[in-house]
């Protein structure tokens, strides 16, 4: 018998008495690897004369298929006897619990957006919407904002370098009270009348940004149109908002008078907070020795002008609007303490201060009362 042949002989009864992986690993490498023994006969064909190769070529050849083709069959069957012996031992304890997939959360503003929306659908108010992108007749000057006030600065206002086909200057909306404007047009074009009850939440855009402000927050104002409206219904209304937002009976509120454009009179609106371990608690009289006042929104009586430029009669009419910052209030409301992580996507921020889709706070209790 050739050397061929008993390298093969020997490798074929090695290979069959394999009994694991890594045995037969290296017999793989004993015999077809680069200093393997066929490998190495291999080599010694380029030695050899034509008519050697003719002969010796063939059976080093067959030699390393079959070792090869062995070598397979054998990892195969050691892999089918590993896992059939898994299979016989191992056990599934269907009692275990599965384990938590990732999952999303859903964010402080959206919560609080919907808390807003529970709360006015509750005292008869409509969700109005309006564009983002918006012309500063709507945005400014139908709210009797002039054309020298500050707010209308380039570098306090985003605006674009087209205009519209009327000519005016388009920019992202600072406020959402264009969406009052477009809201008291639409009645009036459309041949209707009072009463508007309306809250307008949404996306502004303003150029500032620090701890407190942001180029892009959210905001929610609201509006009323009837006849005989007074700032007794204002008062009434922001104050049952509040004590339901903030779930408290205590809350207590200070009207100040304020200055804006499109309100005559206009109402700064505080808020009692109290003062337990370092931090300030919505609830309580703000003249408590341990407590104090907190603006929280701006209001007042919808100026006469804005009534006229939305072809309302300020003389059968009136009505109150007030706007606050919904980011502002679910960092009164839950706690956090810098407005710029709402938009840094932070997952552990996120995961902290997000609320379960499928368990979040409800106020379903409602506020037991209708506008």
């Amino acid at each position: 018998m050739s050397d061929v042949e008993n390298i093969m002989d020997q490798a074929l009864a090695a290979i069959l008495a394999a009994a694991d992986l890594d045995k037969l690993e290296q017999l793989r490498l004993d015999y077809l690897g680069k200093q393997g023994s066929i490998s190495s006969l291999l080599k010694t064909l380029g030695k050899m004369s034509p008519e050697e190769r003719q002969v010796e070529g063939p059976k080093i050849n067959g030699a390393r298929e079959a070792v090869a083709n062995a070598i397979s069959d054998k990892k195969a069957a050691l892999e089918t006897a590993l896992l059939n012996a898994r299979l016989a031992n191992e056990k599934l304890d269907m009692t275990l619990p599965a384990p938590i997939a990732a999952k999303g959360s859903i964010h402080p503003v959206s919560q609080v957006m919907d808390e807003l929306a529970e709360i006015f659908a509750d005292m008869g108010f409509a969700v109005a919407e309006g564009p983002e992108i918006e012309d500063d007749w709507r945005n400014f000057t139908a709210l009797n904002i002039p054309e020298t006030h500050p707010a209308r600065a380039m570098h306090d206002t985003f605006y674009f370098p087209e205009k519209d086909a009327q000519g005016r200057d388009m920019l992202l909306r600072t406020h959402t009270s264009p969406v009052q404007i477009r809201t008291m047009q639409s009645v009036v074009a459309a041949g209707g009348e009072p009463p508007i009850h309306i809250i307008a939440p949404g996306r502004v855009y303003r150029s500032d940004s620090d701890a407190t402000h942001t180029p892009m927050f959210h905001q929610i104002e609201g509006l009323v149109i009837d006849k005989g409206i007074n700032l007794g219904h204002l008062k009434w209304t922001l104050e049952t908002f509040l004590r339901a937002f903030f779930e408290r009976d205590d809350v207590v509120l200070r009207l100040r008078p304020s200055y804006f454009p499109f309100t005559e009179p206009g109402v700064e609106v505080d808020v009692g907070y109290t003062n337990i371990k370092g931090k300030r608690v919505i609830g309580g009289s703000g003249d408590d020795a341990d407590g104090g006042w907190m603006e929280v929104l701006g209001s007042g009586m919808v100026h006469a002008r804005v009534l006229e430029n939305c072809g309302l009669d300020p003389e059968i009419y009136q009505g109150f609007a007030f706007g606050t910052g919904v980011d502002r209030l679910a960092m009164l409301k839950y706690g956090m303490d810098d407005l710029r992580a709402f938009f840094d996507g932070d997952g552990r921020w996120l995961g902290h201060y997000g609320f379960d889709a499928l368990d979040v706070p409800t106020l379903s209790g409602g506020v037991g009362v209708s506008a």
